[in-house]
């Protein structure tokens, strides 16, 4: 049976660069370092959750979708005061595709993305939706 969600892998075409934007401006924690003859396994997660990221060296448009013009899903991390976030990444250099969060159907959102183009999608949940999951 499983029981948790490990990793998820996003490309990127320079771990240092992207370490410094998931750990500097984004604010998670570096989880794994180590140096391996098939490349560096390096993986970054938010404070006190389970899953990391997993942040795998490739060539520029690896794991990029096959349909020109098509993104990647987003990485969706979850914020318990994105508002708050929100001004600390923008003060930290992280660009984003609206200038405010905007409000929709389930709560807050904002996105942005990393060096690599990964899009990554901030969200917190309205109060019907923490107590409906």
């Amino acid at each position: 049976m499983l029981t948790n969600v490990m990793y998820v892998t996003l490309y990127v075409t320079n771990q240092d660069r992207a370490l410094r934007f998931y750990t500097e401006q984004l604010g998670l924690e570096k989880r794994i370092d180590y140096p391996n003859p098939g490349g560096r396994f390096l993986t970054v997660g938010v404070p006190g959750s389970p899953v990391e990221i997993l942040l795998w060296a490739h060539a520029p448009a690896a794991g990029q979708p096959a349909e020109p013009g098509a993104t990647p899903g987003p990485v969706i991390l979850e914020s318990d005061d994105l508002r708050a976030d929100f001004k600390v990444f923008r003060d930290r250099g992280v660009t984003f595709d609206e200038p405010e969060p905007v409000d929709y159907g389930f709560g807050v959102r904002i996105e942005t993305a990393d060096p690599d183009g990964d899009r990554i999608s901030l969200r917190e949940r309205s109060r019907a939706g923490r107590e409906d999951g």
